[in-house]
């Protein structure tokens, strides 16, 4: 994802795909669009998931959408990304590049057509963590990409310090974390009455709730083992889909857990809202942020996290203030965590207070969009 931004006129080109398409860097290049909506003109290009070349609006914006042929790695492939985005280069004549990474194709292409009269800001989301074989090759790319850009954008102090391709540009950092939108968290109208049914249909006992992708980083055999450890009584949900969601229903044989699937926008805020404690068992720097794990903390569940090293995580969860943090993978020390919480209301609503304090304080529009517009001399 790649966003031309200038002081008057900003065009972003998505790493990968755009909004409807569902995904972490997806829904974190919506946010600093809809951000600064307004302050500039923006375009986004980005990968189409279906055929040919389309441009709509969405949220006020155009969106341009390349052909893609095919998927290799991960990494959607498109010829028709390149002759757009050199046309759009030339007729739109933005000021400002922001390159959203990782994305080795288009970080090719813009290595190849960008002139030297627009700036780059590149939005360092994660480092290449898996596939080192396809990241050897990249590599040179990576570092051309960091040293021709003006400015970097972690999303987390601690992701850019531990970051071995990031730590030799900290001349360039800006941290610009992700962003929570009140108005999408907010309890509003029948809300109130929903969360209440919410708790009801599962006996009013507490909620443990886990939101997110069931890929290997997120650690979700973890907190499946953590559930043969807690000993208070509780309800386990794991709301969303993927690959792996199959395999983690066979290993899962406790009544406690249940799998509920993709869950619609407007109920993420009821369940997050009715949920006492929110899981976060992510393994790995793929989670580099955890915009999820922010959510979770405005709407007050407090989260339970593993220690992993160079993530945003435990910069998001501060550990003995916003939640509880453990060893990673130490699954009997996440039960006990949990447990901790259950036994404990004083100290749950301490942490609850801290974690929806420190979402208002760091990962709201007040805090970041004055970020984004020095950082485009808006």
């Amino acid at each position: 994802a790649s966003c031309l931004v200038g002081s008057e006129m900003c065009i972003r080109d998505r790493s990968k795909y755009f909004t409807p398409y569902v995904a972490g860097i997806e829904d974190v290049c919506l946010s600093v669009i809809q951000a600064i909506k307004g302050d500039c003109e923006q375009k986004v290009l980005c990968f189409n998931h279906e055929k040919g070349n389309i441009s709509l609006k969405v949220s006020g914006v155009e969106v341009i959408r390349a052909d893609t042929f095919g998927e290799f790695a991960r990494q959607p492939i498109s010829i028709a990304y390149f002759f757009l985005l050199k046309k759009y280069i030339q007729t739109f004549q933005p000021d400002i590049i922001h390159l959203h990474v990782p994305n080795p194709l288009i970080c090719a292409y813009v290595m190849f057509v960008i002139p030297r009269r627009i700036e780059l800001v590149v939005h360092w989301h994660s480092d290449i963590v898996v596939q080192p074989f396809i990241y050897t090759f990249f590599k040179p790319i990576e570092k051309w990409i960091l040293k021709r850009a003006h400015k970097i954008l972690i999303t987390s102090p601690i992701y850019g310090e531990k970051s071995d391709p990031l730590r030799p540009f900290r001349d360039k950092f800006v941290v610009l974390p992700n962003i929570v939108f009140q108005n999408k968290m907010d309890i509003v109208q029948d809300d109130s009455k929903r969360i209440e049914q919410l708790k009801e249909k599962y006996n009013n006992k507490p909620l443990v709730f886990f939101m997110g992708r069931h890929v290997p980083y997120k650690g979700l055999e973890y907190l499946i083992k953590s559930e043969a450890y807690i000993e208070s009584d509780c309800k386990i949900l794991i709301a969303g889909s993927g690959p792996l969601t199959e395999k983690l229903k066979m290993m899962t044989s406790s009544e406690r857990i249940e799998f509920i699937g993709r869950i619609p926008d407007n109920d993420i805020r009821i369940y997050m809202s009715a949920a006492v404690i929110f899981a976060f068992p992510s393994i790995t720097k793929n989670e580099a942020f955890g915009v999820a794990l922010a959510e979770a903390m405005y709407c007050r569940a407090v989260p339970v996290t593993f220690t992993i090293d160079g993530s945003g995580v435990n910069w998001v969860n501060l550990n003995g203030v916003t939640g509880i943090e453990v060893a990673n993978k130490d699954y009997l020390a996440f039960a006990v965590a949990i447990d901790k919480l259950l036994c404990n209301d004083v100290l749950r609503q301490k942490y609850s207070d801290n974690a929806r304090q420190r979402v208002l304080d760091m990962f709201t529009i007040p805090v970041i969009k004055p970020i984004l517009k020095q950082l485009y001399r808006l």
